[in-house]
């Protein structure tokens, strides 16, 4: 999640379990904490794509994370002894394993179990969420103004958290839904991908990676009984073969599972992470190689600039959640005229 809702939701665990004894400064700690694992971005890899896979690496990991609870609550114990060593435990540890866990049910991927294993992605909610965020902040609010209101965190963090477990529901209902629409395509088992539109979980995009082509479907719970749109792009498997033979290519792939469009441009190899942000807009696209004629020659990766967004996006977005457009072109990124589909 962003910066701000890691924050809110460490003050709002600090101010539930030890903002009686502590007061404000509860919040201010629990804050610190909360954004610590996020410190890792200050960490140069060497390649766009090594920065990018090593996010959310070793310092969102639980087998990091958990021993260094136990040292930095014996730090606070020591500068703070007016909280039980056990007391600044259970802040510590809750603070920082809930961060990756939080961070887990966003698209990006989040490495709980590093050096083990792949990214954990359960792709329920958009990386910023007001629904999720605006109740820790409330509870922060109330026990800022009304002094160590510990009811006033403790109530955030319960409609924050069954808010998240509504994302959970939601991304079920929906993939239930496009179920027919892709049986009929003949994709049923090809891989799929269910997340939230930016901001909410009302409306949701499905991406189904097929053999030559990869379909995109926008559905939302306020549509209307309309058939389901689904949407092609090409896939360019020979591409995604010469990607496979490049290192860095290899880690893009198991970073992303998979879900990674290829372009040649400018006579070079591109790869773009379509997990992230939405078509015409994806922030992540890389250059992992070069064209000499023969083949592609691999070079150290760089990330070509984020994608302009046009200001009427937001606009469309919410036209199309609140179901008053039927279909959603995600790749002009416009909505058609009523009644018609998208070319």
């Amino acid at each position: 999640m962003d910066s701000i809702t890691q924050a809110a939701l460490g003050a709002s665990l600090a101010g539930a379990v030890a903002g009686k004894t502590l007061g404000r400064s509860a919040l201010l700690i629990g804050a610190a904490l909360g954004t610590l694992p996020d410190l890792d971005v200050v960490i140069d890899y060497g390649t766009a794509v090594a920065n990018f896979t090593q996010h959310r690496g070793f310092s969102h990991s639980l087998f990091i994370l958990f021993p260094l609870s136990f040292v930095i609550a014996y730090a606070l114990h020591r500068w703070r002894p007016i909280l039980s060593y056990r007391r600044w435990l259970g802040v510590s540890a809750l603070i920082l394993l809930t961060h990756p866990l939080l961070d887990a049910f966003t698209t990006y991927g989040t490495q709980l179990f590093w050096p083990f294993g792949p990214p954990v992605a359960i792709t329920s909610i958009f990386i910023i969420d007001p629904l999720y965020s605006l109740p820790l902040l409330a509870g922060i609010l109330i026990f800022l103004f009304r002094g160590p209101h510990t009811r006033s965190v403790t109530v955030g963090l319960a409609l924050s958290t069954l808010y998240l477990g509504w994302s959970l529901a939601a991304q079920q209902i929906i993939s239930d839904r496009v179920e027919p629409a892709l049986a009929k395509e003949g994709l049923q088992d090809a891989p799929r991908m269910v997340q939230p539109m930016p901001f909410n979980t009302i409306l949701w995009r499905v991406t189904v990676m097929g053999e030559e082509r990869r379909v995109e479907i926008v559905t939302g719970f306020l549509d209307g009984d309309g058939p389901i749109t689904l949407e092609s792009f090409p896939r360019h498997p020979e591409l995604a073969e010469a990607a496979a033979a490049l290192e860095e290519g290899r880690r893009l792939q198991w970073f992303t599972d998979g879900f990674l469009s290829y372009q040649r441009t400018n006579g070079k190899l591109a790869a773009t992470d379509i997990r992230l942000g939405i078509p015409g807009a994806h922030p992540f696209t890389f250059i992992l190689a070069e064209d000499n004629g023969e083949g592609f020659t691999a070079q150290p990766s760089s990330r070509l600039d984020r994608p302009a967004v046009a200001g009427e996006l937001l606009g469309v977005l919410w036209s199309r959640m609140t179901g008053s457009a039927e279909v959603l072109c995600l790749a002009s990124l416009s909505l058609p005229p009523p009644g018609e589909g998208c070319s």
